[in-house]
């Protein structure tokens, strides 16, 4: 399900006050990390995670590769912050219509 622009404006709103709930550090992405990520996507549905020990030019390709593998989509990458949403079965966001 891709996001619209309007969409994801909306999420960046709401992430804002968001602290990073995950952080990805020296030993990089490995399959621990993506548990604490999925875990987090299924409580909260909107996440800032944390590239603190990521190359500034990987790190959007490793937020893809998150995305990917875990089913969610990328609202933004900033910084060493990638802000990530994933719709819940029982959603508590309401995204505008499109």
């Amino acid at each position: 399900m891709p996001l619209s622009t309007k969409q994801r404006s909306h999420l960046r709103s709401l992430a804002h006050v968001l602290k990073p709930v995950v952080s990805i550090g020296n030993a990089g992405y490995t399959e621990a990390v993506a548990k604490e990520i999925e875990i987090a996507l299924a409580h909260h549905e909107l996440i800032k995670i944390k590239l603190g020990g990521v190359e500034k030019a990987a790190q959007k390709s490793l937020t893809e590769e998150i995305c990917q593998q875990l089913g969610c989509e990328s609202v933004q990458n900033i910084g060493h912050i990638a802000i990530v949403y994933r719709k819940a079965e029982k959603p508590r966001i309401r995204l505008p219509n499109i």
